[in-house]
């Protein structure tokens, strides 16, 4: 039934049966599958994986989202909700099915891109996946999964949009340029995006408004944004004169937009700052992936006509049939003289691209997105005749026209008077293409400057094209004659720069007479050796050309030109090899695939290449044997594209000569790797080049031979290798890297391949592993390995294959893996930590193929017990160092959990032979301690305690591992209790690692190693007679335990169970006596229960914020609690130091000092050597105790608590004395002196009490339902304590009441305060009543070393009186007694009893009153005494001296009377008069007018009281008080009252 289920929207609930409830329209059924059917079983739904990941991924971001906002991470909550709008709207689109399968693929990495970003900054697991979808560890290697996390880059472009350029103060026509500059090359990488504005800011041409974007394809994998700077130029021209002049630039760093970790965050807008201060803004957003797949993706930004802005020069890859022929040119600077003019020149340049018959080409633009023009202009520097101008100007010329054509430069004076006058004083000018047929070179130019003036025309080129255009020419050139029309201005220079990027013109002279050689047929030996000189980059531009012609050569005449064509083809084929160069390989591949069309090549081929090979025993220089070698790749795909050519247009002939040939080429394969290389180390390098080389050719084979056939070449190229490991270091490595690509390559996916191939792989890697040589890449050919077997081949075909053709030598492998592992797990020296997860990984991949009957095989293959020791003892450690150490991220949980499961049940198979083969007689110590070690570390590491993991992420780990900590600790249980009489070994040892898996917060796992511990207290019984050691052990490992934060409050629970463990075995109590063991059992466990409760309390205390006043309780609660009930006196040591410097911090310097006096207490002036301890060194008690009392009077001398500090001092002055060391003698009495002066002299503050009441379960156990007395600050009252107090306990309420709380109160859970201010009672009374005792002494004693103190509760006693509510008004006096003096180790003291006296109010008067006159000396002063008797005398509230009669107020008149044994009232009030006499000669002249009314006042209460009985005044209440004579200026005053 859904009644009462709370759900949210997207929750998926199986619905077992269908009735008509609940509403159809607010649910959506979909299609499930029920796997695991049972109580745990898992609903899966039948959708794309990926939208059932985003489902579930956005409902656990959910909850970390809103923690963002609470933790006022604003900036990452307002990203992580765009990520998850835009998530929900691309899970809507999968879920469409409107989409075709490049848009949905498309749509898949939108959505993993912003999945890996959410995971990464919400702190959440990282996730593996292979083609978008989340990969299921069971179905890959653990290899492959370790390898999953790298990430492939991929090709990124940015879009610049420029919204507004909002500064106005131009107000001329405007031109902005954009591009990109690396930083790191010191160069601009891409063309300029060019936008022109008018004055009003907006674009020059209508059609673009709200169009003026550019897409930069410049922004490869391999360029770096943190390199990349945006660079902005802006220029403007006066309205009605043509000419540009520069106004201001800006920089805009990517690093700043686009971080690497959030790449996939689209940047919206961003302000760039102009150094006139001029603003522009700009929107930013970066594209992912290559040019077609962003124009799938983002159709609207090309349907705007977006300008495509590319890079400088070539792209990274030059493709075949690509046509380009774009001319950079760069005007650079130059030199002008003045020309007699006062001022420099205002010079700009014009620039015109001729053709050979005299047309003007237009001219391109400044940058992309706008329209070519027939000429450029440059932009004006005022008044300068070295102008720089760096202008960079694309001239896109079509090839057939480039012969024949030149630029021509026209300098211009612009002057500033004639405003529109432009005056011609020169020009410059170069050809584009050399007499040879070459380019202008890729470099800079100085050009000559011609004179002329504004009346020249140039309507004949030819006139100067015949005149030298720069030094070089000039050099070339015979002799000019002076009669030229044009003369060369020797002082004026011109400076520019070209870069070509065309796939048709060259540079090269070499170049251009290979591509014509049939124009010089008798130079084609020449031409072929000179191709060594050619540069790479004109190579690999003209590669499919170059390749065309050595081809076409090789056919002219095979015989003669063979041997050097194929030199210059390994040439080409090697040059690709170069990092620079190797991204053309896709160019030589398309090459040979759809334009090679050499069918006879492949003769010429082979033989020129077992030339090579069979000359290679005799050739002492091996250099161009060793080039062929690293050319076999590419060579052997010319020789099989070659045959396949020539079958084609044979129909097969010749075919058992071309395999024929390929056998012979592989019989000269295998004689050059069995050569002795080691005297030879040419021949090293050859065969290193060929073993490098050789995988690369199987592909090619497998298109002419069988598997079977390419696998026995195969075998017998590896098998002809040396099979020992003394043949070098460098050749190990090169035989191990060919071996590791034959296991990579496509052929040993092939299963008959493999049962070809792996007994020889396997024979070389045993031999390395043996001897450890090579280990890493030993450890990935294995990686390799098994990886293909978990993803080819079943569980079966494995045993079969597997077991049958190399179970010794898979397990000697397994073997000597471990050992490695632990080898390189132990170092953390570089390389071998860096690489120790490929290890790892290779370990648990064969652990994992493992089945049982594989570790049966094992064990049984073991010929001693010394090697099965060996064995256990190092894979035991393996897993324990891969628990310890951080092999994998932190945020791999995946890799984790798969890692855990694989040592569990590596863990439960290899359990049976440890106990088979360890037990009894032959226990061995070592490797049983190993296992338990493994057990626990398994069980408390972090990625197991599913307590901390959200509710779906653990769900989904125990559908799919159950609680692995479970599982482990069954067999820890099982594996102690098959120990049998060797447990006694494992104690006290084991007993804190135990504990340790007992704090785990999960039930079963405490329910199962409880009873471990009452195991470990019978078998000390047995041996000891008691069961001390477990004792001390447990509890030094609790508090140490808890103290770092684990356990839990279930856990104080449940140790209480071990209570119940001494009933059910009367079998084993028989054996002692049973009341003695229970008896002591239960006081154990009762002190470990209530130890746990203190240290609970502790180490939340510790861990959470908590004030320093919670932190201090708590630690004096533990101290007190090691000190009275358990007598662990190291313990009660170190928790004392903690205290003390809790003290410290808060500046308690008095408390820290009583503290550090309880360790001072326990030591000895004995000359006892002591251990190092905590910060104190090894010393002698006496040093030890001398320095801890040095320290308590120094602090006791910063807390002002002289009275304190002075008894140390004198016993310090004593041991000094004792020992003749006057200087310390000297300077103890010298402190004990300041200490006393600065009693006297400086000035103490009376501190206030506040007595503080904890009710409600809320609270902390050592605060629970008690009572305190607290010592406040300096100048701290009532209302600021309690401030303070409930400002640290925020949940607490304040009780308005003193009354005491009742039990509903006490069990309530919550937070209950009750605060009020006490008296202190002194109990140095006799210090206080002396006359002499100056006040600054007696104000100390009066609130230190007080342990009572009292506070009164008025209440009603009896039925009130509503005419004189004083009948019943009494007074409840509570004296609070406690624990400990204040002040002590603490600032609050529970209460440790409770005193209660009911006083009327009489009683409660007279005492306040004689209290004031007995702790404060008057010294001559009775104002205070004067205007107290008024307010007694003469009362004018509350009706008067009448309401006083009635309650007992005559005995005020007793007093008064001063006579104790009158019998009468009217003879006291006579007797009484000599004592106002005496005060008649102290009262002050200003108070007299008082003091006489207070005597008319006296006399009329005495005429009015008369009258009064004796009898009735015997039924009076008297307070008998004896007054110590008051020295009042010589005078005595006595008298005695009742």
């Amino acid at each position: 039934c859904l009644v009462g289920l709370a759900l949210e929207v997207g929750e998926t609930v199986q619905i077992l049966e269908k009735c008509e409830v609940f509403p159809a329209n607010y649910i959506h059924l979909k299609k499930a599958i029920v796997t695991n059917r049972g109580p745990h079983e898992t609903v899966v739904p039948l959708e794309d994986p990926i939208v059932t990941e985003v489902t579930s991924t956005l409902q656990e971001w959910a909850l970390l989202w809103k923690q963002l906002y609470v933790k006022h991470k604003v900036d990452l909550f307002y990203k992580v909700r765009h990520v998850m709008m835009e998530l929900i709207d691309l899970r809507r689109q999968l879920l469409s099915g409107h989409l075709t399968q490049d848009q949905s693929r498309d749509v898949k990495r939108h959505i993993t891109v912003r999945l890996d970003w959410g995971n990464e900054h919400l702190g959440l697991d990282l996730v593996p996946r292979k083609e978008f979808e989340m990969v299921d560890e069971e179905q890959i290697s653990v290899s492959d999964l370790y390898k999953m996390p790298c990430r492939v880059p991929v090709p990124h472009h940015l879009l610049v949009n420029l919204k507004s350029f909002t500064y106005n103060s131009i107000g001329e026509d405007t031109d902005i340029f954009f591009s990109l500059y690396d930083l790191r090359e010191g160069k601009t990488i891409s063309e300029k995006f060019m936008v022109r504005l008018n004055k009003n800011g907006g674009p020059r041409n209508p059609e673009k408004v709200d169009r003026l974007c550019a897409l930069f394809t410049v922004t490869h994998t391999h360029t770096h944004t943190n390199n990349v700077k945006h660079t902005l130029k802006i220029k403007k021209g006066p309205p009605h004169v043509q000419y540009r002049r520069p106004y201001g630039c800006a920089v805009l760093a990517m690093s700043d937009l686009f971080p690497l970790s959030s790449a996939c965050q689209p940047f919206d807008r961003s302000f760039c700052p102009l150094f006139v201060c001029a603003g522009l803004i700009i929107s930013l957003q970066l594209l992912r992936g290559d040019m077609e797949q962003v124009r799938r993706e983002n159709p609207l930004i090309f349907s705007r006509g977006v300008a495509i802005t590319r890079k400088l020069g070539f792209p990274d890859v030059i493709m075949p049939g690509d046509i380009r022929n774009d001319l950079y040119l760069t005007l650079e600077r130059g030199d002008f003289e003045r020309g007699g003019k006062s001022v420099q020149k205002n010079i700009e340049v014009t620039v015109y691209v001729l053709y050979a018959d005299g047309e003007i080409l237009k001219v391109g633009s400044l940058g992309s997105g706008e329209l070519n023009v027939p000429e450029h202009r440059s932009f004006v520097l005022y008044h300068n005749n070295s102008p720089r101008w760096s202008e960079v100007i694309k001239l896109p010329i079509p090839i057939d026209r480039f012969r024949g054509s030149h630029l021509r430069f026209e300098f211009r004076h612009c002057s500033t008077k004639d405003k529109g006058e432009k005056k011609l004083f020169g020009f410059a000018f170069t050809p584009l293409m050399r007499e040879d047929g070459t380019t202008l070179s890729d470099e800079s130019h100085e050009l000559y400057v011609y004179k002329c003036d504004e009346n020249t025309t140039f309507s004949n080129h030819a006139l100067y094209l015949g005149l030298p255009c720069c030094k070089e020419d000039f050099n070339s050139c015979p002799s000019i004659p002076s009669s030229l029309i044009f003369q060369r201005s020797t002082k004026e220079t011109f400076w520019i720069s070209t870069q070509l990027s065309s796939t048709k013109l060259t540079q090269n002279v070499d170049l251009l007479a290979l591509l014509k050689w049939k124009a010089h047929p008798d130079r084609v030996m020449d031409i072929l050796g000179r191709l060594r000189h050619v540069s790479g980059e004109e190579i690999v531009k003209f590669l499919q050309d170059i390749l065309d012609t050595l081809f076409s050569i090789l056919d002219d005449n095979t015989d003669k030109y063979g041997p050097l064509v194929f030199q210059s083809l390994v040439f080409i084929i090697n040059l690709l090899r170069d990092s620079k160069y190797y991204h053309f390989r896709p160019v030589m591949d398309t090459y040979i695939q759809k334009h090679f069309a050499g069918a006879l090549a492949y003769k010429e081929l082979i033989r020129c290449l077992k030339w090579y090979m069979d000359r290679s025993a005799e050739v002492v220089r091996q250099d161009h044997i060793q080039e062929a070698m690293r050319a076999l790749e590419y060579l052997f795909k010319f020789i099989v594209q070659s045959r396949i050519l020539y079958s084609r247009a044979t129909c097969g002939m010749e075919e058992e000569q071309f395999r024929t040939s390929i056998q012979e080429l592989f019989q000269s394969i295998r004689f050059v790797l069995s050569l002795d290389s080691r005297n030879s180390e040419t021949l090293i390098f050859t065969q290193a080049a060929l073993l490098n080389s050789f995988p690369a050719i199987f592909d090619e084979l497998l298109q002419m031979f069988t598997v079977q056939e390419v696998a026995e070449f195969v075998r017998g190229t590896l098998g002809s290798m040396p099979s020992t490991v003394h043949i070098g270091q460098s050749m190990d490595v090169v035989k191990l890297q060919s071996i590791a690509r034959t296991v990579d390559s496509r052929l040993f996916s092939f299963p008959e391949s493999r049962r070809i191939l792996l007994p020889v792989v396997l024979h070389h890697i045993h031999l390395h592993l043996r001897q450890q040589k090579e280990l890493l890449i030993c450890s990935g050919i294995l990686s390799s390995i098994f990886s293909i077997i978990k993803t080819i081949m079943s569980r079966s075909v494995f045993c079969s294959c597997w077991m049958m053709v190399c179970v010794r030598p898979h397990f000697v492998c397994s073997l000597t893996v471990a050992a490695i592992c632990l080898h390189v797990i132990g170092s953390h020296v570089s390389p071998w930590f860096l690489w120790q997860g490929e290890y790892v990984s290779c370990l648990l991949s064969l652990l994992r193929q493992m089945t049982d009957i594989h570790f049966q095989h094992l064990m049984e293959n073991f010929q001693s017990k010394e090697e099965l020791k060996e064995f256990l003892l190092k894979i035991l450690c393996v897993f324990r160092n891969l628990m310890k150490l951080s092999i994998f991220p932190r945020d791999w949980n995946v890799m984790r959990l798969l890692t855990s499961n694989i040592i569990l049940t590596t863990a439960q198979y290899l359990s049976p032979a440890l106990h088979k083969n360890f037990t009894e007689a032959e226990f061995d110590f070592k490797v049983w301690n190993s296992y338990f070690s493994l057990a626990v570390l398994y069980i408390n590491q972090p990625s197991l305690q599913l307590e901390n993991l959200s509710p779906a992420k653990r769900k989904k780990v125990l559908d799919k591992y159950g609680d692995m900590r479970v599982m482990m600790t069954y067999e820890l249980f099982s594996m102690w209790q098959n120990l049998g009489e060797n447990k006694i070994h494992f104690i006290p040892g084991m007993i804190g690692p135990f504990l340790g898996v007992t704090l785990v917060p999960q039930v079963e796992v405490r329910n199962i190693m409880i009873p471990i511990f009452h195991d470990m207290m019978d078998w000390e019984q047995r041996k000891n007679g008691n069961f001390k050691q477990v004792e001390a052990e447990l509890i030094d490992k609790l508090d140490s335990l808890v103290s770092e934060g684990k356990g839990d409050e279930n856990y104080r629970e449940l140790f209480g169970l071990l209570t119940q463990l001494f009933g059910p075995y009367p079998s084993l109590l028989e054996k002692i006596e049973q009341e003695t063991w229970r008896e002591t059992g239960i006081s154990f466990v009762t002190s470990v229960t209530r130890l746990m409760e203190r240290l609970l309390d502790y180490r939340d205390c510790m861990k959470g914020d908590e004030t320093e006043n919670k932190k201090i309780g708590c630690t004096v609660n533990l101290l007190n609690f090691y000190k009275s009930e358990i007598n662990k006196e190291e313990m009660y040591i170190r928790y004392i130091h903690k205290l003390c410097d809790m003290h410290l911090q808060a500046e308690n310097y008095t408390e820290a000092a009583f503290t550090l006096l309880l360790y001072w207490e326990l030591l000895h002036w004995d000359e006892r050597p002591l251990k190092e301890f905590l910060h104190y060194p090894a010393q002698t008690e006496w040093h030890r105790k001398e320095g801890l009392c040095r320290k308590v009077i120094h602090y006791f001398n910063k807390g002002k608590c002289w009275e304190y500090g002075i008894p140390l001092c004198r016993e310090l002055a004593f041991q000094y004395e004792s020992l003749y060391d006057y200087q310390s003698l000297s300077w103890i009495r010298k402190m004990e002196a300041a200490y006393y002066d600065n009693i006297m002299e400086q000035q103490r503050l009376e501190p206030e009490f506040f007595r503080v009441g904890f009710y409600g379960r809320k609270f902390p156990f050592f605060l629970r339902n008690k009572e305190f007395v607290c010592r406040g600050h300096d100048y701290e009252r009532l209302e600021a304590f309690q401030q303070r107090m409930l400002g640290e306990f925020p949940q607490a309420i304040a009780m308005q009441h003193p009354n005491q709380p009742d039990e509903a109160i006490l069990q309530c859970d919550a937070q209950y305060l009750q605060i009020y201010a006490v008296t202190p009672v002194p109990d140095s009374v006799s210090v206080l009543q002396m006359d002499r005792v100056p006040d600054r002494i007696k104000s100390f004693y009066r609130v230190n070393n007080v342990r009572r103190f009292r506070y009164d509760r008025p209440f009603h006693k009896g039925p009130k009186d509503r005419d004189n509510e004083f009948k019943s008004l009494w007074i409840e006096r509570t004296t609070l007694i406690l624990t400990h003096p204040l002040p002590g180790i603490s600032r609050w003291f529970e209460v440790e009893k409770r005193e209660l006296v009911e006083v009327s109010p009489l009683e409660n008067e007279l005492r306040t009153l004689i209290s004031q006159y007995q702790h404060k000396q008057l010294h001559g002063n009775i104002n205070l005494l004067s205007m107290t008797l008024n307010g007694v005398i003469d009362a004018a509230v509350n009706g008067g001296i009448a309401r006083y009669q009635e309650v007992g107020l005559k005995v005020l008149i007793k007093m008064l009377n001063m006579n104790y044994d009158a019998p009468s009232v009217s003879h006291r009030f006579t007797s009484s008069e000599s004592a106002w006499q005496c005060t008649e000669k102290l009262v002050h002249p200003e108070m007299r007018p008082l003091h006489k009314k207070l005597i008319d006042q006296f006399q009329m209460m005495r005429s009015s009281l008369c009258h009064v009985s004796a009898e009735e005044l015997s039924h009076q209440q008297l307070l008998t008080v004896r007054f110590k004579p008051v020295k009042l200026k010589h005078t005595c005053i006595r008298g005695q009252c009742e």
